[in-house]
């Protein structure tokens, strides 16, 4: 559990926030003394973790619906932000959907909502996140990417040039937004305990187990202390990285 007062004053928004690796990253920021948006796509889905998080006695949770699938939401959403705080300084860009296929089988409809959810939704998030940030004088974008964009996986090929993108843009954006003290920084998780891994036999389960270093899976929370990392002045001096978080399995 992080200090209660790291991110004190804060103000955070989470997309992808209602399960796994976005709830813990929203609860790791809320243990920080952070107010955190949480995101999600369906209505209702966040209102027992709200009182999760609130109950924790550290920052605020408030719950945020739309879907980050379209453009005219995302900024309808950080319209609510805007006039409820009046800043922003913490963006963790989480949301996504992984859908197997080979190329052959690999429809259009599935590339461009893959491509929608996954990369364009990191550029529009992160337009407004910019605005944002730079009227408080800089703050902390946080782009989920995979293992898989940076080194790629059979039959995800689509997946994995969705996240690849990712990576491109956390480059491209953490050199255009510099000046202005906005930090841009890319979290690439290996394989994590979430409900992705529950679908696997296993057989492959055990296989995924052996080709990492450390000998386990990870944890959401294992993402969730690199998170809180990202959004606090303890990495001021940090922009433009791919950091990965596998245990080893890529090294």
């Amino acid at each position: 559990m992080s200090r209660p007062d790291l991110l004190a004053g804060r103000v955070a928004l989470v997309t992808g926030a209602s399960r796994g690796i976005g709830a813990a990253i929203a609860k790791g920021l809320v243990e920080a003394g952070a107010t955190v948006w949480l995101a999600a796509r369906t209505e209702g889905a966040l209102d027992a973790t709200l009182v999760t998080l609130n109950a924790l006695g550290a920052g605020e949770a408030r719950a945020l619906y739309f879907d980050v699938a379209d453009p005219a939401a995302i900024k309808q959403a950080f319209g609510t932000i805007q006039k409820a705080d009046r800043r922003l300084d913490v963006l963790v860009n989480n949301a996504g959907i992984l859908k197997a296929s080979m190329i052959e089988m690999a429809s259009v409809e599935m590339m461009d909502e893959t491509y929608q959810v996954n990369l364009r939704s990191v550029l529009v998030a992160s337009q407004y996140a910019a605005r944002l940030m730079a009227r408080n004088g800089g703050g902390s974008i946080i782009n989920l990417t995979s293992i898989m964009g940076a080194q790629g996986f059979a039959g995800q090929a689509v997946y994995a040039a969705s996240k690849a993108g990712v990576i491109g843009v956390t480059k491209s954006l953490a050199k255009e937004f510099a000046a202005r003290q906005i930090r841009v920084n890319a979290i690439a998780p290996g394989a994590i305990d979430t409900a992705l891994i529950e679908g696997l036999s296993e057989e492959k389960r055990q296989e995924t187990v052996a080709s990492i270093g450390m000998g386990r899976l990870g944890t959401p929370e294992d993402v969730a202390g690199l998170s809180v990392f990202l959004a606090s002045d303890a990495a001021r001096y940090i922009t433009g990285q791919v950091i990965g978080v596998d245990g080893g399995m890529m090294v």
